[in-house]
């Protein structure tokens, strides 16, 4: 693809993208698969080789936000990336304006359908995210390596929680692929696994053959005969021909026939007699859908590399500035110390949405500024609205204003820019570093690494979640939805459902809405 306008670029974009921010249901680990399906398998944007799912991971903020911008951003540049993700934002942003609108306006006690209705909402989604952690898992596994760190990373994910675990578990996984790949940790493996191997053979071999021993011992004793019977016994002459399997090699029995193939750009001959295909049977309702042909050749849009080096120096710069100011005022105004927390917690977030969520509580629940109930509520809601669960900083910006003069919206657009512009900024600076790195081995082992590390702690929010989604009057911090089965009932629906039936994840959640209703009419 050569090089077009900048309004032919932005059209691409646009028409790829436009419905997303309205359509995309589920949470992060969602969106990485509606993303894929859409940019990399339907319109081709980028093949399977560019890790942008991996450089999202790899930096602070919104995990699925980064990823759709990065596609937009190599697809079309800079101002179609930004219209994708004004686009992407928009929709779940006014809603949870809107709710947090509604929120501040009511009492301190909700009816009690209302809860049962979020329970439900929440298990539907805990069942809809673990549908895309085992998908991601599927497709991230490569090698054994990757396996191990998947389920390591979402085991210590589960253990324990602080502001700077989730990037050193990351980091970990990446520098654990490296050494696997680069530095020899494969190839001893395969030593450790042979001579393991070996010695057990050894072992079972002794033991096996100390037992026969035995064994003729008591047959031995018990009948003398037996020697003078096995010398009169007649062994018949072994065939000296082969067996019938071995007239044929393994090879062509499957149909694997050795080829001299010689290929050139668009032909391939083979210098044997065509031989015939083995028949693989294939299932009827089979989940994997063809993946069409890519191009063979594409324009990447980036930023020039001392650009990208001056964005980052510009970014961290602020960051440092906003600190000390509020660090030195004596009374920073409530404005101030709302977008200084934002922006914190835009920088230091890794892993995406599930990680926001427990920050953004100590951020604003800690501070006084949001009930904890409220909290939940916006909790409960964001997981059924569409685009990146960042919106969720929006929602409790809004409920910030009711201790400034500042209107909600004054508020909402300070909680906004805080929590998105660290991860877009950094983005845009890594683009172009990245297209350069990446041509290293070293940066393509460290991200396969870091990629499933990033796995592995969306398992981590499955738990997360899980352990908070069940809401009553009585306990508005949330407890376990393992408390009550009826929810593991809705998750497991959801589950289902989404995975085997391929309902869409909005339906989903909504029948785990209507789900919590039915269970309240049943035990009210």
């Amino acid at each position: 693809m050569s090089r077009t306008s900048l309004p032919s670029r932005a059209w691409d974009v646009f028409r790829s993208t436009w419905d997303l921010g309205f359509t995309a249901f589920g949470g992060p680990p969602t969106h990485f698969q509606i993303l894929h399906k859409r940019l990399v398998e339907g319109v081709g944007w980028v093949d399977e080789k560019t890790e942008v799912f991996a450089l999202s991971q790899s930096l602070p903020g919104p995990a699925s936000t980064k990823l759709l911008y990065s596609l937009s951003f190599l697809r079309g540049g800079f101002l179609p990336a930004l219209m994708a993700f004004a686009l992407w934002c928009f929709p779940g942003s006014a809603g949870m304006f809107g709710f947090a609108l509604g929120v501040s306006n009511i009492g301190d006690t909700l009816p009690r359908q209302v809860y049962a209705l979020l329970s439900g909402l929440n298990a539907a989604t805990v069942g809809i995210i673990a549908v895309a952690a085992t998908q991601l898992s599927e497709r991230c596994i490569t090698d054994p390596v990757t396996r191990a760190i998947v389920a390591a990373s979402a085991g210590a994910g589960m253990l324990y929680k602080a502001l700077w675990y989730f990037p050193v578990l990351m980091v970990l996984a990446g520098l654990t692929t490296v050494a696997w790949d680069i530095l020899g940790g494969k190839n001893a493996a395969r030593r450790l696994t042979h001579t393991s191997t070996r010695w057990m053979k050894r072992v079972l071999s002794s033991i096996s053959g100390r037992g026969a021993r035995r064994r003729g011992e008591v047959v031995q004793n018990q009948d003398p005969e037996s020697p003078r019977v096995a010398q009169n016994m007649e062994i018949p002459p072994s065939d000296p021909r082969p067996p019938p399997q071995a007239l044929i090699s393994p090879d062509a029995a499957f149909g694997l026939v050795p080829r001299n193939v010689t290929s050139s750009k668009g032909s391939t001959s083979l210098k044997t007699p065509p031989q015939t295909p083995p028949i693989v049977p294939v299932e009827e309702h089979s989940p994997v859908e063809p993946i069409p042909t890519q191009p063979e050749s594409r324009t990447l849009y980036t930023v020039p590399f001392r650009l990208g080096m001056v964005i980052i120096v510009a970014f961290f710069t602020s960051f440092i500035a906003f600190l000390v100011l509020r660090g030195n005022l004596s009374s920073p105004p409530l404005e101030l110390q709302l977008f200084t927390n934002m922006y914190l917690a835009g920088t230091i977030i890794f892993g995406g949405g599930p990680v926001v969520i427990p920050l953004l509580r100590e951020y604003t629940v800690a501070e006084g500024w949001v009930s904890s109930r409220d909290f939940l509520l916006g909790l409960a809601v964001i997981q059924a609205f569409p685009g990146p669960n960042f919106n969720f900083a929006v929602y409790l910006a809004a409920l910030t204003s009711r201790h400034t003069k500042s209107p909600a919206i004054v508020t909402a657009i300070l909680g906004y820019v805080g929590i998105f512009t660290p991860g877009m900024t950094l983005t845009t600076a890594m683009i172009s570093i990245y297209t350069i790195v990446r041509k290293y081995r070293f940066v393509t082992s460290l991200l396969r690494g870091v990629n499933a590390g990033a796995v592995g702690l969306v398992w981590t929010a499955v738990y997360r979640l899980w352990e908070i989604g069940y809401l009553t009057p009585e306990t508005t911090s949330g407890v376990s939805l393992g408390k009550e089965p009826w929810w593991v009932v809705c998750a497991m629906t959801a589950f289902v459902g989404n995975k085997w039936f391929h309902i869409p994840a909005a339906v989903s959640i909504l029948v785990g809405g209507i789900m919590g209703l039915i269970w309240y009419g049943v035990t009210k």
